[in-house]
């Protein structure tokens, strides 16, 4: 097995583990950690692969607009509340801290090894001018229908979060008879 095959390896299994975590945590801010750790590591595996505009797409939409968005809805709804911790505070971000030293370590060993790990396909070269022609030219019914439901679902949350003023929240819609 070659040194790029354990490194795919060990981000495959560091996918699976930070998925499986986000999926499984009760407390959302927890399960957005792990989700952000996997979005990197896909990244990683995305640029082991050769294509770093991916990963670094992967990064900026995934790992930084979506997360953010997804925490501004949860702190708009206010979805968790306010309970006391029952653990201590290391034991539960302690498999958050070990996965993102792994996906750091291997960030650093794939940086410094350099891109030259045996391309077997010719890659295909467009500039970005291109590329963004190429994308809106073709698909871009796709990009605006995704755009619009990101958009429904912000103002979806937004209305839900939002309280009356009489201080009731909107999913009580039927004002209380006298």
């Amino acid at each position: 097995m070659t040194f790029y095959g354990i490194i795919f390896y060990l981000l495959a299994g560091l996918l699976l583990i930070s998925t499986a975590l986000a999926v499984s945590r009760r407390r959302l801010v927890h399960a957005i950690v792990y989700l952000i750790i996997s979005f990197f590591t896909t990244a990683l595996l995305f640029y082991l692969l050769g294509a770093p505009f991916l990963a670094a797409l992967e990064v900026i939409i995934y790992a930084g607009a979506i997360m953010v968005m997804f925490l501004f809805i949860i702190v708009t709804l206010q979805l968790e509340k306010k309970e006391p911790e029952r653990e201590s505070s290391l034991r539960v971000w302690l498999p958050a801290v070990v996965l993102a030293g792994i996906s750091l370590a291997l960030t650093a060993v794939l940086m410094w090894a350099g891109s030259d790990h045996g391309h077997l396909l010719k890659p295909a070269m467009a500039s970005p001018r291109e590329f963004g022609g190429y994308l809106f030219r073709e698909f871009w019914l796709p990009v605006e229908i995704a755009s619009f439901l990101l958009f429904v679902a912000l103002a979806g949350a937004l209305y839900l979060g939002r309280e009356r003023t009489n201080g009731q929240k909107t999913t009580d819609s039927k004002p209380e008879a006298s």
